[in-house]
């Protein structure tokens, strides 16, 4: 698997062992599916050692591995060297803290704290670069966004002027959020497309193009779903550089887009269906604009192709070997947990500004945050049914 441009062999003391025991905690949808590639000898070095969930009912599938309902007593097993956490969102954060503390590698599924405040808390707990502490955001492992982050940081397309992004792919039925009692609530899972589809997006986003400055959100609580938390949203991102961003998600719409375009001063970049169009101009939009004579000519432009592997990268097993391989051998991890503050923030902000109706500039207020949430979860604007 590629690796970030620029990125060093990480400092780490190597474990002798030839694997990682890892326990994974919590069974959801997503706990299972980790599970099942592990033991299907998907990622290589990595050992399924334990799993741990609150309902004893989810040790049922996985007979033969070692099971707890008590994190704490997990922990004092002393069986494992890694935590990969799959919980409802709020857990993420006292459930990495406590994993921290005991000296484990971590690995936090999507997004890694509900707010920014927890985020922060959960980050402190990091003991340093011998601790392996990841986050599955599995698709920085795809080779588009991989080339088009090269493109924007090597300088290729010049000064980026405009990016839109436009995801409504993520569609989901009623039946999706009634599942389980805690999803598209305040309480349960602390917001809606933006926390739980999105992080993905986001994250691409600011590890692509950086975080902006200032959000101005639009979220639009249960259009269309019988829900508390937003389902639509369109939000507008100013850089301190004159770049701007539009982007627009939504899980009520079928058939979806997903569609990135790109406006840079050496051409127009667009992602889309897994293609790359890049129609590059042979001289910048803005020296051309001073230098000819012509009233209403162009850049002259060419089509550019680009190379890409046919596979959409390794998704979540990708970012599974990276953290295994993290541990044994040092190798840069793909998706720092750090990191992961960054789509919380820009999450957290998009609601902020649609809920007080203003622009919000960047770094958020993290208490403010904390208290609109905390206000939120006892008094919702309006109810799941």
């Amino acid at each position: 698997m590629s690796q970030p441009v620029g990125l060093k062999k990480r400092p780490h003391l190597m474990k002798k062992s030839t694997e990682v025991r890892l326990a994974i905690v919590g069974l959801g949808l997503m706990g299972v599916s980790h599970a099942r590639s592990i033991l299907n000898g998907q990622v290589p070095g990595c050992a399924l050692a334990v799993i741990c969930d609150q309902n004893s009912n989810a040790a049922v599938g996985f007979p033969e591995i070692p099971f707890f309902t008590d994190f704490a007593q997990l922990l004092k097993s002393g069986n494992i060297d890694a935590v990969l956490i799959c919980t409802p969102h709020y857990a993420h954060t006292a459930v990495g803290i406590a994993a921290l503390k005991a000296g484990l590698h971590v690995l936090v599924e999507k997004p890694i704290s509900v707010d920014k405040a927890d985020a922060l808390k959960l980050i402190a707990a990091h003991r340093g670069p011998d601790q392996v502490f990841a986050a599955m955001f599995n698709q920085r492992t795809d080779p588009i966004y991989q080339k088009l982050r090269q493109l924007v940081t090597s300088g290729e397309l010049g000064q980026i002027r405009r990016v839109n992004w436009t995801v409504t792919d993520w569609f989901r039925t009623g039946a999706y959020y009634a599942h389980g009692g805690w999803r598209a609530t305040w309480a349960g899972e602390g917001g809606g497309v933006l926390l739980n589809q999105c992080p993905h997006n986001l994250d691409l986003f600011q590890w692509i193009f950086g975080m902006p400055s200032k959000v101005r959100g639009f979220c639009q609580l249960g259009r269309y779903h019988d829900i508390e938390v937003e389902d639509d949203v369109t939000a507008y991102f100013e850089y301190p550089d004159g770049m701007t961003g539009v982007f627009i998600t939504s899980t009520g719409e079928a058939p979806g887009t997903n569609r990135l375009e790109v406006a840079a001063e050496r051409g127009r970049v667009v992602l889309e269906e897994g293609r790359m169009e890049f129609r590059r101009n042979e001289i910048a939009a803005s020296e051309f604009s001073r230098t000819t004579t012509e009233k209403f000519a162009a850049p002259p432009i060419w089509n550019v192709s680009i190379p890409l592997p046919s596979h959409r990268g390794e998704q979540h097993v990708g970012i599974l070997k990276n953290f295994t391989n993290a541990i044994l051998k040092g190798e840069p991890l793909l998706s720092p947990a750090a990191e992961g503050i960054h789509s919380v923030e820009l999450a957290n902000a998009i609601l902020l500004s649609s809920l007080e109706d203003r622009s919000v500039e960047l770094p958020l207020s993290a208490p403010r945050f904390a208290k609109l949430l905390a206000r939120l979860k006892k008094s919702p604007t309006q109810s799941k049914k």
